[in-house]
This record gives C-alpha cells, structure tokens and sequence, in this order.
C-alpha cells in the first residue's frame, strides 16, 4: 500500500502566520524510525509535510482509485503548524478530500487537546480525574482546591508549561507565566502524589489495552514528567517498568478506565491514557493522548513490545487497523491462482501497477517517434518486441512485418479472436516542439502522450494481467502496430484490412475523449492537393484575372460552401503555401483540402462538384487525391461488443458511453459485418497539441476495462 507519512516539523508553508504557534516538534529520529518500519512491512512510503500543500502532493503521491481499489493511507503524525485544535488540522483536510488515515479523526483531537473539555466528559461518563479549576486571568478568585495543585495551559501537550504548586502566590506566579507565554486560560487541578501510569491503547470496538506502564522518575526533581525530561535536558533519566509493578486486579481496572477514556472521546486506532495512581491505589486520569508519542523508545512501543510486537510489527499494525476500520479487513485476501477470480484479480494487477504504468509511459513519452523520424520508430518497435517476447506472443506468420505494421499474435492465434490496433508514431508536424513527460495530480503530459504512448501502456499491461493468471495463451488475440498514422495509414492499410478480415472483433486502441467516450462511428477523411500556376505579377502593375493568389481565394471560398451539415460532408482548406520570383507577387499557390464525409457517393458527388467550381480558363491547376480513409459506419454487429463493455464499465463504476467523431481512424478499415470500436484508450485532452494531456485514473481504468473483456472472452 502507498503509505504517506505526514507530519509538522519546521515548515511554515501556510498562508498567513498568526495566531497560536505550534511548540510541538516532532523528533526525526522517531519520523525516520517509522518510515523504515513502514518500508520493512513492505509499504511504498512518502514524507510529506502538513502544510498548504498537502493535498497537491497527495494527489501526486497517491492518485484517484477506482471501485473497489485499496487508496493509499497517511500515517498521520502531525502536530499542526499554528492555531488551536492543531491536531485536528491534518486529519480535517484528509477528511474532506477524501483520504484515509491513521489515528483519530478531527473531532477526538480537538476535545482531547482540551485538557478542560476532556475532563468535563471523563466526569459526565463517571471516569476518575482530579478535581480542577479554569483561571481564565492570572488575577480572577483562586479555587477553594487544597494544595498541592499542578497547573498547565488549557490546550497545550507535551507537558509545556506543567508546574506543582504549594500556595496562592505560587499559584498565581504560575498562572501568570503560564497565561503571559501561551496567551490562553490555566488549568489548575488537585495534584496527585503518586505513581504515574499509563495504558496504551490499539484498536477499535473495543481496543486492545496494552500492559499497562509505569513511569519511574529518578532523583533530583518533581515526581512529575515534564517536558525537560521529555526532552532529556532535566538531567534525570525516567525508566520504564512494564508491565508496571502493581496487582492483577489493579492492571485490570487501569485497562477498563483507558478502554472507556478511549471511547467516550471518540478515539480511533491508537491513544495513550496517562493516570495517576495514589497511595490509597485510586486511579485518575490525568490526560487523554489522541497522537501518542511513537519513539523506539517511548512507552507505547514498549508496552508493544511486551506483547510481541517489535517496533516494526507495531507501527504496521496501525496501518492494518486502520485499514481494517475502513475497508473492513486488514488485509486483502490472497489470491490462489489455480481457482483465481478472474475480476478481482485482474483489477488488483493492474491497480497494484499504476506506479510501473507511469514510469514506463514517462520512458516511451520521452523516446522520440514522430511520423518523420524513422530511427526513432525502429527503436519503438524494438521496445514493443521486447515485450510481446516477454509475454510469449509470437509474430503472425500470414501478416507482413513492417516496415510501417507489425503483428503479433498468442499460441493459438487470432483467427476467429480479438485483433488490437495501434499505432507507434507521433502524429505530430516536424517543425512542433518536443514536449517531455510532465505530470500534475490529474493528468500526464508529453509528445503524443493520448494519441501513441498511452495505448499502448495500457495494452501491454492488460496483456500481462492475462498473462498473471495463466489466461493467456488460452486466447486469441493478436496485436497489430502501424507507423504511419501521421500519414494517414497511407502504407499499412492493406495490411491492417487483411489482419481484421481474420478477427471476430476489432478493438482500436485510439484514444478516448473526455467524460468517458469511446467511438462507434465515424466520418471518412479524404485529403486533396490543389495547385495552381498563374503569371508572375510585379507590384503597382494591373493584375490579370489569372493572378494566382486571388483566384485561389475566391475558389477556396466556392469549395467551403460545398460544407452540408445535412449530408454530414464538409470541405475546407488545411495549409496553403505560396512561391514567388524575387520582386513579384506570388505565381504557384499549393492548398491542401480536407473532406470529411459519412457517405462515399456524396463524397464522390463533392469532388465532381470541386472540379467543376475549379473549371476551365483562369490560371493552371491540378488537383490530385493524397489519401482515403474510409468512415467507420455505424453497425448493428456492434451491439453485443458495446454492452459487454458497457457492463464491465458499470461494475467498475467507470464512465463509458458511444459517441461519434468527426475525424477518421483505421477502424474505417474494418469490414462491415465485424464488430469494432475505437477510442478504447484512455481518456486524452487537448490531442495534437503542445498540451495533450491523458487523464491519470483514466489509463488505469480503460487498462482494468480491456484485459477484463479479454480474460471474459474465454469464459464465453
């Protein structure tokens, strides 16, 4: 499990800062302790301050799940940077964006560090604690409270400001300090010369209570733990007894009193209750610690320890509890691959992997491959070899091997199965700048990072889910790759139309759009080069009708008035290039024209039309079809595939819905009467663009959606 640490030690990374500080510093011996524990129970652990930007880092750390996924957890050990119930701080935020944590939650915290509050609600609960008194000013009544008293601020820890006290003038003299260094009222209680003890508590509904504690203070000052002893500048050392040296029946009742503390405050996982116990062997709460102290050495890890539980155990088992409190079990079950669940297995693959998915993406995102850089690609297609050689998939002996498609196909075939397409280029113009992977907490950035990269992550790792539990060699399912999308398919198509022929259903790997789409349809994609050659023309001088420039204009605007949405064609113009002699207006004007269309007559219509507006006299032009890429229509086959899908997107609560496009893909090469999507990759923004962008939950759920239809496939 992704565990992050958070914690508040030196940073002052907040907006303002007034108000209460926090005196409270964590120790970095005890913050490194738990993290090495945390590692050594096999958890992937961060350190992450408690401060403005907490919620960024853990969306980067620990990004969103999917249905039934295990999210990463914070081992909450922050004290707070500033204000009162500083406790509370962290555990709030996580609270509201959704985050889960260890320890109590906001509410526990904030009565448990009012000392006054929490001994308003022992007393009501009929729990043992001294009597006490508020003194909200140095100078208010004194309490008619015999002496000797111990006095300490209302919402402090740690011991800060704790003094005994024997009179009225030392009283006053220490409420004084007290209420002039920490700026808020005095707890003043009854102090009770004793053995001080404390019960460690682990667990919910009821906690465990750990033997309890005995603190032994040695010679030179009060019989009390301050906090110069908390920080080993009393010059006393205070050992540890444990179990403390006191009867059965005694232990047993400490046990009792902490368990109830603990539930009265609303307390969650861990807590400490630390009692004194006097000479007549009457116990009285002193204070209830909602964020006990975790040090290798403090009293919690040893009363640990004295069940067993070494100081790694210790800190893992918090963890598991506090998993246990929200999802219900410590730990997931194991899995048994000879009866495997399908489902839950393949989902726990792929989500246990979404830090491999993105490291890898980042690796394939930032080895160039663009349409016109050939080495690149080459070395693309030796990475993709490498993996289908891992997963035991051989090269279809009946399909062509590049140079731009490539197929790939399990032991038994595809023929009668599923084919895969995708593409390995970038189809992106030479000229664009390269963009390297970047990653924010929702998306994933880079150069073709949607439209290329993506796809094919999430191919490779719904294969290999298969693969985890011996699925798939039983499948048919081959893998077709093309290089020459940024060419429109120009060169691989007929390879890709023989390679569907001989699938019983196509699922093309193009990328999905926002809010859950996938493509059922789409329109054709026709691509024209115009050229015209006029007369070269000087400047000031009357311009003939075959003026290259302005002929064109005119022209293009005929050809865009060809635009029908009711027939669902439109015609419009790309790139329009332009040569001139030196001193002359331009004489060879070059535009290339985009058709979309859904019906090839009207289409063929179209172009009958274009010739004709283009006419004869005027300047010189030609007109030459650079490519076809046909439209993926609309097909009743499709029916069964879409619900199928649909069905495992709704158990998975992942948004998925048709929809159609207006740009082409290869799935236009797809025969008619077999079933085919597009957009099955992840959801991408902004394609095409110096910010295309994949959604980060997206490539984990259309991973978790594609090896789950495939694995479902042999069952049907």
């Amino acid at each position: 499990m992704k565990v992050a640490v958070v914690y508040n030690r030196e940073s002052q990374n907040v907006i303002n800062l007034f108000g209460t500080p926090n005196r409270e510093k964590l120790v970095l011996k005890s913050l490194q302790s738990v993290t090495q524990a945390l590692k050594r129970g096999g958890h992937q652990v961060a350190l992450i301050e408690g401060d403005k930007e907490l919620i960024p880092k853990l969306e980067d750390f620990m990004p969103r799940v999917v249905k039934g996924e295990r999210p990463g957890m914070v081992f909450n050990v922050s004290y707070g940077i500033q204000g009162h119930a500083r406790y509370a701080h962290v555990p709030g935020i996580l609270e509201m964006v959704g985050v889960p944590y260890v320890a109590s939650g906001p509410l526990a915290h904030s009565l448990c560090l009012d000392k006054v509050v929490t001994k308003m609600i022992l007393r009501q609960h009929g729990l043992p604690t001294p009597d006490f008194v508020v003194l909200t000013t140095p100078d208010m009544d004194l309490p008619e409270i015999r002496y000797p008293m111990i006095v300490k601020p209302k919402n402090e820890a740690v011991s800060f400001g704790l003094k005994v006290v024997n009179n009225d003038d030392e009283l006053r003299e220490a409420a004084g300090a007290i209420y002039n260094e920490f700026r808020q009222p005095v707890l003043a209680e009854q102090f009770i010369d004793g053995r001080e003890i404390n019960v460690a508590l682990l667990g919910n509904n009821p906690p465990d209570a750990l033997p309890p504690v005995e603190l032994q203070f040695g010679t030179g000052g009060p019989n009390i733990y301050t906090y110069e002893d908390k920080t080993h500048k009393s010059g006393r050392e205070v050992t540890l007894a444990c179990p403390a040296p006191i009867s059965d029946e005694l232990k047993t009742e400490a046990q009792e009193i902490a368990r109830k503390a603990f539930s009265v405050l609303g307390c969650y996982d861990c807590a400490r209750i630390d009692m004194r116990l006097d000479e007549a062997g009457k116990l009285y709460i002193l204070e209830v610690n909602s964020l006990p102290g975790l040090s290798e050495r403090g009293s919690y890890a040893t009363a640990a320890r004295e069940v067993g539980m070494d100081y790694a155990a210790f800190i893992n088992r918090l963890v598991e509890i506090a998993s246990a409190r929200y999802f219900g079990t410590p730990e997931p079950p194991t899995v048994d691959v000879g009866s495997v669940d399908t489902r839950s297995h393949v989902a726990s693959y792929v989500t246990q992997r979404r830090d491999q998915m993105e490291r890898e993406l980042r690796e394939l995102t930032d080895a160039p491959s663009r349409t016109d850089d050939p080495i690149g690609i080459q070395q693309t297609v030796h990475r993709v070899t490498e993996w289908f050689g891992e997963l035991g998939m051989r090269p279809a002996a009946d399909i062509a091997s590049g140079p731009d498609a490539w197929c790939w196909e399990t032991s038994k075939g595809f023929a009668g199965g599923t084919l895969l397409v995708a593409h390995l280029d970038v189809p992106m113009e030479a000229g664009a700048p390269q963009q390297s992977f970047r990653r924010d907490p929702e998306y994933l950035y880079g150069d073709g990072v949607g439209t290329s990269r993506a796809p094919l992550i999430m191919m490779q790792h719904a294969l290999r889910a298969l693969r985890s539990i011996r699925r798939l060699n039983r499948l048919r399912i081959g893998v077709l790759l093309y290089s020459d999308e940024g060419r429109d398919a120009r060169d691989s198509s007929a390879i890709i139309r023989k390679a569907a022929g001989k699938a019983r259903h196509v699922l093309v790997l193009r990328p999905g759009t926002p809010g859950g789409g996938i493509i059922n349809r789409r329109r054709g994609h026709r691509k024209y080069r115009l050229q015209v050659v006029g007369d070269p023309v000087r400047p000031g001088r009357t311009e003939p009708k075959t003026q290259a420039v302005r002929w064109t204009c005119a022209k293009v605007e005929e050809l865009s008035r060809l635009t029908s949405q009711k027939d669902q064609l439109s015609v419009s113009i790309s790139e329009l290039h332009t040569e001139r002699h030196t001193m002359a207006l331009p004489h060879r004007v070059t535009a290339t024209i985009l058709m979309t269309y859904r019906d090839t007559k009207r289409a063929d219509d179209a172009l009958h039309k274009m010739r004709t507006i283009l006419g004869k006299g005027g300047p010189r032009w030609e007109l030459v079809q650079i490519s076809d890429r046909p439209p993926m229509r609309e097909r009743t086959v499709n029916a069964r595939l879409q619900e199928k899908l649909m069905d495992i997107a709704k158990r998975w609560d992942v948004p998925l819905k048709p929809e159609f496009s207006r740009w082409p893909s290869v799935a236009g090469l797809v025969p008619a009467d077999t079933p085919c999507l597009c957009g099955i990759g992840p959801e991408t923004q902004d394609r095409g663009t110096p910010q295309e962008a994949v959604q980060r939950i997206s490539l984990v759920q259309r991973t978790l959606l594609l090896a789950e239809y495939l694995a479902a496939d042999l069952e049907t």
